[in-house]
């Protein structure tokens, strides 16, 4: 005890000391802009401005922004609900700096730890955990607001170290529950034989215009590749088809400019006539080329021109014994279809994570359980997911796809047979702890072979209703692919 109460002596003593300091600089034209600086960030409005500015540089922007702002709801209500009413702290006397820095109506709430600060650390943490750019480029504004509460004399100093920790420490653990996205490209197969194209000649590009690809994306590829022939199938036919009746002796490669359903026909085509595939991301939803490391179409364009690519695993699927279908991201069966589209929906302003979440909310609160023999294993579950290579993080919603060449599916359900399985599941979801909850089983195994025990049901993959069936059996086919991708 006598310890305790000599440290806080010593951290009191020092704290008098430096605000004694500051209150002793000569006036100069920053008073004002930090008066006004303390005021702004009243109740997170700087945050919030922020925020919204980094929502339009696009979707690493507005994942920093949600991250951000969720940290500081949490550091906010520690600092304020928690710690302020436990510590009871005396703010700087009145008079304590000069008149001409004071704000007109401080603040009489405990002085210990600083709100403003601990805000300012856990917006600042957040994006930089998401995009350390910009929270390099935040973190000065940050550092400023955490000085100017003491420059006007409303905080000690210390009140603002322990903001900065208690933000900072808030900010770090919402990896606990919602992971980061790994930046890296997922590790694929070498030696892929694809030919080089200097100018694309004897590649056939299929364009889905319906999934988002826009005209500047074609047009991009036509100029940077001008001897590509470009395919703009008939809506009103398969597109599986159209593209595969395009395929010449002459022809050497095939290509695909589109979402991730166009991106799956063009795999089962380019499989099918033993082919290598350039992936030029235009669709709306690109995880498949993100994975593959050609987030940006002048990777895919660099890639042909100089032949470098990979080999990829892929993950086939039968269905009701018809063996025709592939996929290179996901399967799902259950509510994750809707799980997915209601997330894809919300993504683009929420971000991926916290669009998940709610996703899950809803599908689980009119989902019904579904029975299914998992290699021979009767469990009746809320939904399916099937990942083509190993996603990560294992215990948390899947956020990154480190590999797509080790030879295995991803494979998780979330189980119905437990009691309070939907409060359990979301407790699980909140706390960070899916991977030890008894609701949630996550294997990776070379195949699988799902029987449902009812009536028939859909089974969605790579993002696409794909059919309707009662049997299931998917299993990897290693290195199937060859994808295009700067080396």
């Amino acid at each position: 005890m006598g310890r305790t109460t000599a440290v806080r002596r010593r951290v009191g003593a020092l704290d008098v000391r430096l605000i004694d300091r500051s209150a002793r600089l000569k006036p100069s034209r920053l008073d004002p802009s930090l008066r006004r600086l303390s005021g702004f960030a009243n109740h997170s409005k700087l945050w919030m401005v922020i925020a919204a500015l980094l929502a339009l540089t696009g979707k690493q922007g507005r994942r920093a922004a949600v991250r951000g702002l969720l940290s500081i709801a949490g550091a906010s209500a520690l600092a304020n609900a928690v710690s302020k009413p436990v510590s009871r702290r005396a703010r700087p006397i009145a008079g304590s700096v000069p008149v001409v820095r004071a704000l007109v109506r401080p603040p009489d709430s405990s002085s210990f730890p600083s709100g403003h600060s601990a805000s300012a650390a856990a917006f600042t943490t957040g994006v930089a955990l998401e995009y350390p750019a910009a929270g390099a480029m935040i973190a000065p504004l940050a550092a400023a607001v955490g000085y100017s509460r003491v420059h006007v004399g409303v905080h000690w100093p210390s009140d603002v170290v322990a903001g900065f920790a208690l933000g900072t420490a808030v900010a770090v653990s919402t990896r606990q529950w919602w992971a980061v996205r790994d930046p890296e490209p997922a590790v694929m197969h070498p030696g892929g034989a694809a030919p080089a194209i200097p100018d694309g000649a004897g590649m056939i590009v299929l364009v889905n215009p319906g999934s988002g690809s826009s005209d500047d994306a074609i047009d991009r590829i036509r100029a940077e590749l001008p001897g590509v022939q470009v395919l703009e199938p008939d809506p009103d036919r398969d597109f599986r088809d159209q593209f595969a009746e395009q395929v010449r002796d002459d022809t050497v490669a095939l290509g695909v400019c589109g979402g991730d359903g166009t991106v799956a026909t063009a795999v089962a085509v380019a499989v099918e006539k033993g082919l290598p595939l350039a992936v030029f991301p235009g669709g709306t939803l690109n995880h498949f080329a993100r994975d593959a490391g050609v987030e940006e179409l002048d990777d895919t364009v660099g890639a042909v021109r100089r032949g470098e690519s990979g080999r990829v695993d892929v993950a086939a699927l039968a269905v009701d014994g018809v063996d025709d279908r592939y996929f290179v991201n996901t399967a799902s069966i259950g509510g994750y279809p809707d799980t997915v589209h209601i997330r894809d929906r919300l993504e683009p302003r929420i971000g991926k994570w916290p669009a998940a979440a709610v996703a899950m909310l809803r599908v689980l609160a009119r989902a019904e359980p579904l029975d299914l023999d998992i290699d021979g294993r009767r469990e009746s579950v809320w939904l399916l997911f099937v990942g083509n290579g190993s996603y990560a993080p294992a215990d948390k919603v899947p956020m990154s796809r480190p590999s797509m060449s080790d030879g295995t599916i991803d494979l998780r359900w979330l189980r119905a047979d437990l009691r309070m399985s939907r409060s359990r599941l979301l407790f699980a979801a909140l706390t960070g702890t899916l991977g030890r909850s008894p609701t949630y089983t996550q294997r990776r195994v070379a195949s699988v072979r799902i029987d449902n025990l009812g009536s028939p049901i859909n089974i969605a993959t790579d993002g696409e209703v794909e059919a309707k069936g009662r049997e299931f059996a998917i299993e990897c086919r290693p290195s199937l692919l060859t994808v295009y991708r700067p080396g």
